[in-house]
């Protein structure tokens, strides 16, 4: 079996990922993919062709793998099914990290605000002088500031905490790094709250990393990667994507919108896994970052049927074509289907002229995770 992202001497950990695809569609060799060595991975696609299945395959397959530990942020709640499989996985349905993994510098921007504006400067200084938000609130309670400057921090301190992801016993790099692969369902945190975490986990694996080599080097997983490159989680994951690999960190980014991603996620990516783009200024995004040895242009390897994705593997500096294994355990991400017992006659007005009633048949939206 070929292994993407390694050359044909190395040996290790490997996901089964799929097949070729021959010239005319058919399934070719089995093909896999390198767990062996850290990597920077991106998986892009339209919706509905095969972007989350993906990443879902390549979590089924390092959830196994000896050495290897997936930590999954799953922001749409799609990822519970992994559960269900042969590897060992925990689904944390209310992830929550300490506040002290959130640096102090983080915290003015996490509420759009400079650190020389007088709150940012006070919630800076809080962070950096405490080490939960009940402290965190004591401390500017207690500051030598204005009423207007004490009453917006705490404001923003009460709106931090009402999100429910600070927590001084939460989630740590050495929990993540144990034996059991782990997905956050972030489905029900509001975006920042989300972000901050993601921020959180990214930076902690990072540093403990770095500090020394664990038993298990994190794979990190992230959907919907557009969101979480767009705020306060940027810094962290950039970090990630340039120097992670050195100490041991991987990073698979999945998007159905790679036009919104800064161009260091797609030039630090050894690994581009595309599936069906149509939209003009995501398949642009992928061709600034076409490498010389692609023949031809990308936009005319993209493939057009769900699963089929072109693989850039920057490693062995090749290009291919293949088709996704289906994945062995169950996925979320399929959108929801009006039930074929109700057909057209379903929508027709009553005779009597009366609208139909919606009493009990409404759809009640949160009006949460709008993303």
């Amino acid at each position: 079996m070929h292994v993407l992202g390694r050359d044909a001497s190395a040996t290790g950990p490997a996901v089964r990922f799929g097949t070729y695809r021959a010239a005319d569609g058919s399934d070719g060799a089995a093909v896999g993919l390198d767990l062996h060595r850290p990597h920077a991975a991106l998986v892009v696609g339209k919706r509905g062709y095969g972007k989350s299945h993906t990443l879902g395959v390549v979590a089924e397959g390092a959830a196994r793998a000896p050495g290897v530990a997936p930590i999954v942020v799953d922001p749409m709640g799609e990822f519970a099914g992994l559960a269900e499989g042969s590897a060992s996985v925990r689904v944390v349905a209310a992830p929550t990290v300490a506040a002290t993994l959130l640096p102090s510098t983080a915290w003015p921007a996490l509420f759009d605000l400079s650190p020389t504006d007088s709150v940012g400067a006070l919630l800076w200084e809080a962070a950096r002088e405490t080490a939960t938000l009940d402290e965190m609130l004591a401390h500017v309670d207690a500051a030598a500031v204005a009423d207007g400057v004490a009453r917006a921090a705490r404001n923003h301190l009460q709106l931090a905490d009402s999100w429910g992801v600070f927590d001084p016993d939460g989630l740590d790099a050495r929990t993540l790094l144990s034996a059991s692969a782990t997905v956050l369902d972030c489905s029900g945190l509001a975006d920042r709250a989300a972000a901050a975490l993601v921020r959180a986990v990214a930076a902690g694996l990072y540093d403990a990393c770095v500090d020394r080599r664990p038993e298990r080097l994190p794979w990190l997983l992230l959907d919907e990667a557009h969101v979480f490159f767009d705020g306060i989680a940027a810094p962290a994951l950039e970090t990630v994507l340039t120097r992670g690999r050195t100490p041991g960190v991987s990073l698979v980014a999945a998007t159905q919108r790679p036009g919104a991603l800064p161009s260091v996620a797609l030039s630090q990516s050894d690994l581009l896994i595309a599936h069906r783009l149509t939209a003009g200024t995501d398949v642009e995004a992928l061709a600034a970052a076409t490498p010389t040895y692609l023949s031809g242009r990308l936009r005319d390897r993209l493939p057009a049927e769900t699963g089929a994705a072109v693989v850039v593997d920057d490693v062995t500096e090749s290009v291919h074509g293949v088709q996704v294994r289906a994945r062995e355990t169950p996925h979320g991400g399929a959108d929801p289907r009006v039930d074929a017992a109700h057909d057209d006659s379903s929508m027709a007005v009553p005779q009597s002229g009366h609208s139909p009633s919606t009493t009990g048949t409404g759809v009640e939206h949160s009006g949460q995770n709008s993303r």
